[in-house]
């Protein structure tokens, strides 16, 4: 039988989800219908890709900062301009994941084939090129240069993250100042440029532009210390990939990191997992009872938290709305979510 407190943990994230989108349900619908209308296109192959990808689904966390952070400044979230950048900040995160699956020689993605599983790799590489590039051209439409210079600076660094993270692969050396280099550069500021862009499509002035810019980023990066949690703690199925890959594709996480840290004796075992890319005898074991003993999670759970916390600070210049309320509901689901 299940506790109070666990089937509270449990519904949380749930019920939080439920009540963050629950109020732009209908601007969410019109991002739907517009990524739908973005991937549409007159070259067969492109349709059908797009449509799977459209299809494989996601949380829409991106987008929903979006249209949430110019409703909070006072904007109209339903506005034509405010509903394409969103999408176009859904369909850069969307090719950056199939450019990452390649790279990592991914076969999973939300519990679906990757598409360069199912495709291959030369079709997901071009099909990732043709989301970034109808990204962009989506984005022109609104004439504005402060947004386009968001969205060319954020998506170099997300280009820089990746290939910076390629020349740490197998390194069981990784500094916590080089893993956050790459956290933030491939997570935290695409979460800040969707704030801010919102910020401005919704008039905001200096002040609380630059207030959702921080707090983007300090969500972005609390969303991925979860997303490292989650590597460890939660089952395949709610994962919607392998358990545990981060280290079989030879990326040292947070979590890892600071076991390195904390216990000298786990560093051979890391290189040796990372070196034949599988979890030999009770290799994997060894590393949760590690974890367990030096209370690693629990402490990248706290620093998590504070990225939360620091997250919802940033929202103090706000005014007091169903929206800002929303914005500051966000932080704590992206930590207790289990997906």
């Amino acid at each position: 039988m299940q506790t109070f407190g666990a089937i509270k943990k449990e519904l949380l994230p749930q019920t939080a989800a439920r009540k963050i989108f629950g109020l732009i349900r209908p601007e969410m619908t019109l991002v739907e219908a517009e990524f739908e209308r973005q991937a549409n296109s007159n070259v067969q192959v492109i349709n059908y890709l797009g449509e799977y990808l459209r299809a494989s689904g996601g949380k829409r966390v991106r987008p929903a900062l979006l249209i949430l952070a110019s409703y909070a400044v006072g904007g109209k979230g339903s506005s034509e301009g405010v509903i394409r950048l969103a999408t176009v900040m859904e369909m850069l995160h969307t090719a950056t994941l199939v450019h990452d699956d390649i790279i990592d020689n991914a076969d999973l993605r939300r519990s679906r084939a990757s598409v360069n599983a199912r495709f291959g790799n030369q079709a997901a590489v071009l099909m990732g090129d043709w989301l970034y590039m109808s990204a962009f051209e989506t984005s022109l439409k609104e004439r504005s240069l402060e947004i386009l210079d968001i969205l060319t600076r954020l998506t170099r660094k997300m280009t820089e993250g990746e290939l910076i993270q390629l020349t740490m692969i197998g390194n069981a050396d990784i500094t916590e100042d080089q893993y956050f280099d790459i956290l933030k550069r491939k997570t935290a500021f695409l979460f800040s440029g969707c704030c801010e862009i919102g910020a401005i499509l919704g008039g905001a002035n200096t002040v609380k532009q630059a207030a959702l810019r921080d707090y983007g980023m300090n969500l972005g990066i609390a969303f991925q210390l979860a997303d490292d949690l989650l590597d460890f703690t939660a089952d395949e199925e709610a994962l919607g990939k392998a358990a545990g890959v981060d280290l079989l594709e030879g990326k040292l996480t947070l979590p890892l990191i600071m076991l390195r840290n904390s216990d000298s004796t786990v560093k051979e075992t890391l290189e040796e997992i990372m070196l034949e890319g599988v979890y030999r005898d009770s290799a994997r074991t060894k590393i949760m009872d590690k974890l367990e003993e030096h209370e690693t999670l629990e402490n990248i759970r706290t620093v998590a938290l504070s990225y939360s916390e620091g997250a919802r600070k940033n929202l103090e210049v706000l005014t007091k709305t169903e929206y800002s309320f929303a914005l500051d509901e966000i932080p704590n689901f992206v930590i207790d979510r289990n997906s």
